[in-house]
């Protein structure tokens, strides 16, 4: 992968500037592509974006699309002081209605590689998280809110940097990550400024450490319709000038993070399509002189019985180099297309899904994570000519007893990459993801969310190389208003 890594940019091509019509007919062919999809089919499967920053789906009911979840509000739980909060009832709503979390984190993570028999560790443990500050609406318009990220090391040896728990060194990151202004246009409809969160396939928080990825922009995001079964329209654009990596303090440009030597911005547009259970959107991204990103999804989700649920769905990226090509100081283009179906029946999920890149490039995931189907917790798969296949199954042990505790097992084989630069074929590779979590609905440990991962990556032409990657990751949860 090559996103967030600087780069020479070593000579200047001849300008080839993407038009808008150009853009105009990769959605549309996105679009017509994943229309093709059967219509009796289902959807929904969470990436690995999504599956690391929430609790394992055990339905196709409780997946969550990347691109989706931008427009999707975070649900409220209960604060824990209710009588501070009594005192608050006959304040104006800017106060009366204003939200405090803590949330409380602590992780640890090992990862070992052993390319060419020389091993190279990567580990810390690190403890912090965030504390968010919320306001009411002011006149029904006009809302506040921040979040500051703290992470301190409790177990960072010098000579095993890169966990990205913390900053370079191992040191602590202590940041205002979140420091915003929300207006209410209408219903459904804001704007939100300056620094802020945002879940979209390629530019999202990526919250798989301590402290997420946020960002520094202007955006807009509404909805119309979709009341009582009627179609719904979602859409969203936006001007992103500055991002936070997660292992860092510090906004620089959106180019520069990508590794690219200039200063600019990303302007995002986005549109999203439901009826029922069908849905169909697409995403844009364009950073002047650096690239153009086009993503489109499909899917939809048939319950053939009380119990069996199904899913289809389809994406499909479009990336190429822009302007001067600052990115690479080439030009190039590259596509993915990915397909996945799921299967849920009374607790257990059923996925398999394959991906494809298409181009004699490597995906790039400049800003964030990758959307794939077939990302998982150590690769994305996503790499020149490389295929993948991806067969998972997890399962909600509540009908058990085991209230609150789900399991997965995935496996992914990938094949025929090539080295980009050469044209050569590079060695297959398999990955296998366990993983373990317990959230509890109820009782005293509701907000508590303890979770174990494990995975191994396994090159096995060639030289035999493998990577270990071993997470424990704690959270707590303390709504005080």
């Amino acid at each position: 992968m090559t996103g967030n890594r600087a780069r020479r940019w070593v000579f200047r091509v001849k300008e080839r500037r993407l038009s808008k019509t150009a853009t105009a007919r990769f959605l549309a062919a996105g679009i017509s592509f994943m229309v093709m999809l059967p219509w009796g089919a289902a959807p929904s499967l969470a990436e690995e974006a999504i599956s690391q920053e929430e609790p394992t789906p055990t339905s196709v009911e409780q997946e969550v699309f990347s691109i989706n979840r931008d427009f999707i509000e975070k649900a409220e739980m209960p604060e824990i002081f209710p009588r501070l909060k009594e005192h608050l009832k006959d304040m104006d709503p800017f106060f009366r209605d204003t939200k405090l979390d803590v949330n409380l984190r602590t992780y640890y993570f090992y990862r070992d590689n052993y390319p060419n028999t020389t091993p190279q560790i990567n580990e810390a443990w690190a403890i912090g998280g965030a504390v968010s500050y919320k306001s009411g609406w002011l006149l029904n318009h006009f809302q506040l809110g921040a979040v500051y990220y703290l992470s301190e090391p409790l177990y960072a040896p010098e000579d095993r940097d890169g966990t990205q728990l913390l900053r370079p060194g191992q040191k602590s990151i202590s940041v205002l990550g979140q420091l915003y202004g929300r207006v209410k246009l209408i219903e459904d409809n804001y704007l939100n400024l300056y620094r802020y969160e945002y879940n979209t396939p390629y530019i999202n928080k990526d919250d798989g450490r301590m402290v997420p990825k946020t960002f520094e922009g202007y955006s807009f995001k509404g909805s119309s319709g979709g009341k009582d079964g009627a179609p719904r329209l979602q859409y969203a654009g936006g001007y992103i000038t500055k991002i936070k990596e997660r292992d860092s303090d510090d906004f620089v440009p959106m180019s520069q993070d990508a590794g690219a030597p200039v200063d600019r911005g990303v302007s995002v547009g986005a549109a999203i399509f439901s009826l029922g259970k069908f849905s169909i959107g697409a995403y844009d991204y364009y950073c002047d002189d650096v690239i153009n990103i086009g993503y489109g999804e499909a899917k939809y989700t048939w319950l053939a019985t009380q119990k069996l649920h199904l899913l289809f769905a389809a994406q499909l990226t479009d990336q190429r180099s822009v302007g001067d090509d600052a990115l690479k100081g080439y030009a190039f283009s590259v596509n993915q297309v990915g397909v996945k179906t799921e299967m849920s029946y009374s607790g257990a999920l059923l996925t398999i899904a394959f991906t494809t890149d298409t181009g004699g490039a490597d995906l790039q995931n400049p800003w964030s994570s990758y959307p794939g189907y077939t990302s998982v917790q150590v690769k994305d798969f996503n790499r020149a000519k490389e295929k993948a296949f991806l067969v998972k199954a997890a399962y909600d042990f509540t009908h058990l007893g085991l209230e609150g505790v789900t399991a997965y097992a995935l496996v992914v084989h990938g094949w025929d990459r090539i080295n980009p630069t050469t044209g050569r074929g590079v060695a297959n590779e398999n990955e296998l993801d366990l993983d373990l979590q317990w959230k509890p609905k109820n009782g005293f440990f509701k907000n508590f969310w303890p979770r174990v991962r494990y995975g191994v990556v396994h090159q096995y032409e060639g030289e035999k190389n493998y990577i270990h990657d071993f997470r424990i990751i704690l959270n707590y949860d303390l709504p005080v208003l």
